[in-house]
């Protein structure tokens, strides 16, 4: 992840000069990237913890297929 810090003063002055706020040059396309990223990044690390170690389900219940009754 880039570390580089939002330039909030840059930010401002960029909205006083009519620039927009999104898309993708926008003033806080930047912001939304990081903060966006910082989730994704807390919710895998938080999905890894919690990781059970096995997968006790797996192939331990009778599964049953259904048919089409019109089918040859």
């Amino acid at each position: 992840m880039n570390n580089k810090k939002f330039d909030f003063n840059k930010a401002l002055e960029d909205l006083k000069s009519g620039k927009p706020l999104s898309y993708k040059d926008g003033i806080l396309t930047p912001l939304i990237k990081k903060l966006t990223e910082a989730a994704l990044d807390g919710e895998l690390e938080s999905h890894l913890i919690s990781e059970d170690k096995s997968n006790r389900r797996n192939g331990k219940n009778s599964k049953l297929m259904k048919r089409d009754r019109w089918c040859i």
